[in-house]
């Protein structure tokens, strides 16, 4: 069986980061699990110490798109999987149901959907499916993206758009009760929708420049 390596990207995820890496290392089809600490100020680190997992602490915050590209070139499986820090609800089955597609050569990529967690999450990804960042993939297709590592919150989009333009096979996963903490719950309402409007803008650029 291929090697399988989860890869959480995390800045300031202290309160969710530990329920998200227990549930992962459960589970018996995952051989590693690396946190990115994308230059976080909280206890997001101290908190992965305590879950016996390799971690990279990086300095500055070099967003989502930097930080899984360290996650991958710090591992050699050939399957990886992503998942967000702040998810909540998150269960063995979620994971499992994510990887097994993958790793039974049905698909080369996964994109979970959430349904049943919270009204504004589900019809975020109701809406668009592209931005989920709960993804099992073929390691080739992260490193056939040029540039991949400065998408910053772009990255989902990115892989997303090549694999539709690449004709490579993916599937939509529902994942039941699971929803993750928004950012205005995290920054505050002034604060969270300033990091939203820039996660769209990071979106844009993706949609409308890269043609791969």
């Amino acid at each position: 069986m291929c090697s399988v390596t989860v890869i959480i990207p995390a800045y300031n995820e202290g309160k969710t980061i530990g329920e998200v890496i227990k549930v992962v290392k459960k589970v018996k089809l995952v051989d590693k699990v690396i946190v990115v600490s994308d230059g976080s100020v909280d206890n997001t680190v101290d908190i992965a110490k305590k879950h016996d997992v390799e971690i990279l602490e990086l300095v500055n915050n070099i967003g989502k798109g930097g930080a899984l590209s360290k996650g991958v070139d710090a591992t050699y499986s050939e399957i990886i999987l992503f998942l967000d820090a702040d998810l909540i609800g998150i269960n063995e089955q979620h994971v499992i149901d994510l990887l097994i597609p993958v790793i039974d050569g049905e698909v080369d990529m996964t994109i979970g959907v959430f349904t049943n967690g919270r009204f504004t999450t589900d019809l975020a990804q109701k809406v668009a499916p592209y931005l989920s960042g709960q993804r099992a993939i073929k390691r080739y297709i992260f490193e056939n993206i040029p540039g991949i590592d400065i998408t910053r919150y772009g990255v989902e989009v990115a892989l997303t758009k090549y694999v539709a333009n690449n004709n490579i096979k993916s599937k939509e996963v529902t994942l039941k009760n699971l929803t993750h903490v928004m950012k205005e719950e995290k920054l505050g309402l002034v604060k969270g929708f300033a990091s939203r409007l820039k996660m769209y803008w990071d979106i844009v650029k993706i949609l409308t420049n890269i043609d791969r």
